[in-house]
């Protein structure tokens, strides 16, 4: 089996490989694919290539603490099975108040979506139920729905589009509309550039799904 990992460092990529994979470092060879020095805007990065003989890589699972979560990982499995693309959802992190559910499904990336979209939407769902089965006195815990480390993948490409863009405006001393994103993926922009001193962030649009404008301090936009 052969699979990529990121971090700010070949420890730290490293690292998510021996929590996703469940093995030892000593268990995989590791294979250096990128290394991408500290820039204006950039922060430093290693991509690696793990190689690991066989398929025995037991994926990061945990028993459920409470009937809550028991029944908010049944009721997804019971969604994307009633939609077609059945899979196992258990436990794979909590939180503080989050509750994080990984599905491993043959159908993966149609739940995953465009962008995420699908997921989202599963998330949403849980959310509500989660919300329903909670006793009325209880703050609601926050179901985050992952599948193939989507989640983590796509905000470290959401950070380096934005630091590129960042570049760009600055560049041409003006201002550059990044695509529709959910909330959260907006808030990783506006915090990965709030210390940059000559660019400023701002949301447009309405709805869930608005664009982040990245603007030069400069212009008068």
């Amino acid at each position: 089996m052969i699979k990529e990992f990121e971090g700010k460092t070949e420890k730290d990529a490293i690292s998510k490989a021996v929590s996703e994979l469940g093995l030892q470092q000593d268990e995989f060879d590791v294979e250096v694919l990128e290394t991408v020095s500290n820039g204006f805007f950039k922060r430093g990065s290693v991509k690696i290539r793990v190689h690991v003989e066989g398929n025995n890589v037991a994926p990061l699972q945990m028993s459920f603490d409470n009937d809550l979560e028991k029944e908010t990982a049944e009721f997804v499995s019971n969604v994307i099975e009633k939609m077609g693309f059945p899979g196992k959802v258990s436990v794979n992190f909590r939180d503080d108040r989050k509750i994080g559910l990984d599905i491993k499904s043959d159908h993966s990336a149609i739940l995953i979506g465009k962008k995420g979209k699908n997921m989202d939407a599963i998330q949403l769902l849980a959310n509500v139920y989660l919300g329903k089965i909670t006793k009325a006195d209880e703050k609601p815990a926050r179901v985050i729905i992952d599948s193939e480390n989507y989640r983590r993948r796509r905000e470290d490409n959401i950070i380096r589009m934005a630091q590129k863009t960042a570049e760009q405006v600055c560049r041409s001393k003006n201002s550059k509309l990044m695509e529709p994103m959910n909330p959260f993926e907006r808030r990783l922009i506006h915090t990965a550039l709030n210390e940059m001193t000559d660019v400023i962030t701002k949301s447009e649009g309405d709805g869930l799904y608005k664009q982040v404008r990245i603007i030069y301090k400069g212009s008068r936009e």
